[in-house]
């Protein structure tokens, strides 16, 4: 009865130890798959920020395109002259507003 009684422990025993492992095992799978789960969605987010930045890019490349395509243009060429150096049309008269920069704010002493 002695080697019974042995015998019980010793299956009850690796039965608990079964056990044991068995959830072990799961827990592990469960937190596999949990950062997973993470690293999946962070790589969406990266995935999306990066096409944004793409868009950007490819709207920046069809404007200098379309900007190297009219360098030869009238248009463009009177453009620059007047924007980069402030070039004018004969007989043509500029007329800058000294007021316009100025803020009654910060200028309290100048009034």
């Amino acid at each position: 009865m002695n080697k019974k009684a042995n015998e019980g422990k010793k299956r009850k025993r690796k039965f608990k130890i079964r056990h044991l492992l068995l959830f072990l095992f799961i827990i592990y799978i469960c937190s596999t798959l949990y950062n997973q789960r993470v690293m999946i969605n962070g790589l969406k987010k990266e995935k999306a920020s990066t096409e944004k930045d793409m868009e950007e890019l490819k709207s920046d490349i069809d404007r200098i395109n379309t900007e190297i395509k009219n360098k030869d243009s009238l248009k463009f060429i009177e453009k620059t002259a007047r924007e980069e150096f402030r070039m004018v049309k004969p007989r043509e008269i500029i007329y800058i507003d000294k007021n316009k920069n100025k803020n009654p704010f910060l200028m309290k002493g100048d009034n």
